[in-house]
C-alpha cells in the first residue's frame, strides 16, 4: 500500500500474518504425521517451491540428521524470516532460502521435493494447464526413489456461479479440477500417489483466521486505514461467501514412476 503524508492512509503498514505457522490449511497434528513420514525415507536434499518461511522443509530437515534444503520464492520477507527460523534452530548451515523464480529452475533434482500451494512458481500456464505443466516440472525436479508432496486445490464440488462471483477476480469453473482428476493428472504426469489427504475444514478456519489476525487487531487500532481495511474485508468476504467449503486443498505424496 502506498499513500501520501497527509493521507488517511498515511499511517505505519500493517503487521505480515504472524499468527501463521503454515501459509495454508495445514494443521499441526497433519503436519506431524507428514514430517515423520517424509522423514522416514531418510532425503539428502530437500527443494521447497515457493517455499515462504519454509516450515514443513525446517521440519523435515530437522528430523533429518545431515540433509540439506534448499528454499525457493520471490518474497524477501518471508525468506528472511524462513532464515531467522533456520538460524534459531540449528539449521542454517544446511538450509538456504533463495529469492528466485522456481520456473525452470535447475536447483535439482532432489529426494524430496515439496509444493505447497505453488504450482503457479513452476509454469506461466494458466488453467486449466497449470496444474499439468506443473506436474511435469514436479516429476523433471525429483529423484528417482524420492518422494513429491504436493498441496493442490481442487473443487469439493461444482461451484455455483454466485459463489464464483465472490471468490477471487475472473473466478471461472476450469480454475480447479476434481480430487479424482487431480490425482489422475499426476498418475499422467508419471507419478503414483501413495498418499491423498485433504485439509478438514478446522484447517481451513485456522489458516483463514490465522491469516487475518494480526492485521484484524491492528485494524481496530487503525480505523483511517481504509484500503487495508477495504482489502482485508474483500478477501474474508471472498471465503465466507466464495471459496469456503468449495475449494479443498488436497496433500498429494506422490512416488516417481520408474
Amino acid at each position: 500500500m502506498t499513500s501520501s503524508p497527509g493521507s488517511p492512509d498515511a499511517v505505519p503498514g500493517p503487521p505480515r500474518p504472524r499468527a501463521l505457522t503454515f501459509h495454508g490449511p495445514l494443521g499441526e497434528g497433519r503436519a506431524a504425521e507428514l514430517t515423520a513420514r517424509l522423514a522416514a525415507h531418510r532425503p539428502a536434499t530437500v527443494l521447497d517451491i515457493g517455499c515462504g518461511w519454509g516450515e514443513l522443509m525446517l521440519r523435515v530437515l530437522a528430523a533429518v540428521p545431515g540433509a540439506t534444503g534448499t528454499g525457493l520464492d520471490l518474497d524477501e520477507e518471508d525468506l528472511a524470516r524462513g532464515r531467522a527460523l533456520a538460524a534459531g534452530r540449528g539449521l542454517a548451515g544446511r538450509v538456504e532460502f533463495l529469492a528466485e523464480s522456481a520456473t525452470g529452475t535447475r536447483r535439482g533434482p532432489a529426494d524430496l521435493v515439496l509444493c505447497l500451494g505453488a504450482s503457479q512458481a513452476l509454469t506461466g500456464a494458466a488453467p486449466p494447464r497449470l496444474v499439468p505443466e506443473a506436474l511435469g516440472e514436479l516429476r523433471r525436479l525429483v529423484r528417482p526413489g524420492g518422494r513429491v508432496l504436493l498441496g493442490e486445490g481442487f473443487w469439493e464440488r461444482p461451484p455455483s456461479p454466485g459463489e464464483l462471483a465472490g471468490m477471487w477476480p475472473d473466478a471461472a469453473a476450469g480454475d480447479h479440477p476434481s480430487l479424482a482428476e487431480l490425482v489422475d493428472e499426476a498418475v499422467a504426469a508419471g507419478f503414483r500417489p501413495a498418499r491423498i489427504e485433504t485439509a478438514t475444514p478446522a484447517e481451513w478456519e485456522e489458516f483463514e483466521s490465522g491469516y487475518r489476525e494480526d492485521v484484524e487487531v491492528w485494524l481496530a487500532a487503525h480505523p483511517e486505514a481504509a484500503a487495508v481495511r477495504e482489502r482485508t474485508d474483500r478477501q474474508r468476504a471472498a471465503w465466507l461467501n466464495g471459496y469456503r467449503n468449495v475449494l479443498g486443498i488436497a496433500y498429494l505424496t506422490l512416488v516417481p514412476q520408474e
